[in-house]
């Protein structure tokens, strides 16, 4: 099964001959590879490279093994070198390589050469591996399937909500597409989770114990879209888990899981005082299978749900994406008094943005009022827009709230944003 990434492909494309080293990173199993040594690779022959002119280096097969060895990797690539045109160079699973930093700086220094690299263990996991590259790194990140790749993979003319209800399911690891049953699509992505990113974040850490981290994820997992804390984490730990954990040590805990790309933090915005507010914060994760799979599949908060998605999916497009705080005064009874609403997302890219509002259904009246609220309390001229799970037609209201539906959204974000 080929699955078009053509806005990951558009970012190499983008990117290429730039003189750094592209790091290829994200969660595990989410298609690097795929996308250097398929997807980027055919590109570059269409565009007239020569094959010879493209060094792909696999370290994990076994007929490369000896290319384990950098020296042997370093004196292998030079080799491949006969003239002064552009090569490049492709390395895969690099973490491999003892010592790979040194080895793919040192290609730097060949003046017609472009690399890129991908890994996935810990310590290519983990968001500080752009510092591995003393400045000459390029990181580009890339997230499971979102909804729209996923659809693209479906059976023609699968309906919104079978497709939806799959993928808020099962979420957008690519191999589970491929896979036949539910069950064994659980049971994938259930060890993936423990042998994989658990494994990982457990070694890299030095952590003594396993029972910590994933009580926490386990906890995460069921308050996405809920405003929390170190401190409130360990009490839950404390009062729920009888465990003791510092807040302290939730604190380093959740930079283990942020590091390993599994989970992401949204943190509060004043959108009047023009500020950030560090705690409380949101915590989503990249994949809602990932998600489900620590609950067992069986917790499904549709509105919260809904939230993450929409936020992977700005996200990925590479908006700086915070939760929107308003005060506002209201007299009651002749008295002022100060109220706070919250807008689910305060979406920044360039001199763009957007305050946006995830209503998983507007039944009636009360309900509107209440999801419009927040966003009537913003004065500055930014587009405020609802997204709701309903078969509406996305345009403008009488408040110029824009109302859009989810499908409109998940298909082209772009479009829906700007309409």
């Amino acid at each position: 099964m080929e699955i078009a990434r053509d806005f990951y492909l558009q970012k190499l494309i983008d990117h290429k001959q730039n003189g750094l080293v592209k790091i290829v990173t994200r969660v595990c199993r989410c298609g690097k590879s795929y996308l250097l040594f398929t997807l980027f690779y055919n590109h570059l022959l269409k565009e007239g490279v020569l094959a010879d002119h493209i060094i792909r280096v696999l370290p994990d097969d076994y007929g490369n093994k000896n290319l384990q060895n950098p020296d042997e990797l370093y004196r292998f690539v030079k080799s491949q070198i006969k003239d002064d045109a552009p090569y490049y160079i492709l390395l895969d699973e690099i973490q491999l390589v003892p010592e790979f930093e040194s080895v793919v700086n040192g290609f730097l220094h060949i003046p017609n050469t472009d690399i890129y690299v991908t890994g996935s263990n810990s310590k290519f996991l983990s968001s500080d591996i752009i510092t591995e590259f003393r400045g000459h790194g390029d990181e580009i990140r890339i997230y499971p399937l979102n909804f729209s790749k996923f659809y693209s993979a479906l059976e023609p003319n699968t309906p919104f909500s079978r497709a939806w209800l799959q993928y808020t399911t099962y979420g957008g690891m690519t191999l589970c597409l491929s896979m036949k049953t539910d069950a064994d699509r659980a049971k994938y992505l259930q060890d993936l989770f423990i042998t994989t990113y658990l494994a990982d974040i457990i070694n890299r850490n030095n952590l003594r114990g396993k029972t910590e981290i994933n009580e926490l994820t386990d906890i995460l997992a069921l308050s996405i879209g809920s405003l929390t804390n170190p401190l409130k984490l360990s009490n839950t730990f404390n009062s729920q888990k009888n465990l003791k954990l510092s807040a302290n040590s939730i604190s380093m805990h959740l930079d283990y899981l942020q590091d390993a790309f599994l989970i992401e933090r949204a943190i509060r915005y004043d959108i009047k005082g023009k500020k950030h507010i560090n705690t409380p914060s949101k915590y989503y994760f990249v994949d809602m299978g990932l998600r489900n799979a620590r609950l067992s599949f069986r917790q499904q908060e549709y509105n919260h749900i809904m939230e993450n998605v929409v936020y992977n999916e700005l996200k990925l497009r590479g908006y700086f994406v915070d939760v929107g705080v308003v005060k506002t005064n209201l007299k009651v009874n002749g008295t002022s008094q100060r109220k706070q609403h919250e807008v689910d997302f305060v979406a920044n890219m360039g001199n763009r943005s957007y305050y946006i509002q995830c209503a998983y259904k507007m039944p009636d009246e009360e309900k509107r009022k209440q999801e419009q609220a927040s966003l009537l309390g913003i004065n500055d001229a930014f587009k405020k827009i609802i997204i709701v799970n309903e078969e509406v037609f996305t345009g403008y209201n009488e408040r110029e709230i824009l109302i859009a539906s989810l499908s409109d959204f998940l298909f082209d974000p772009e479009k829906t944003l700007n309409w």
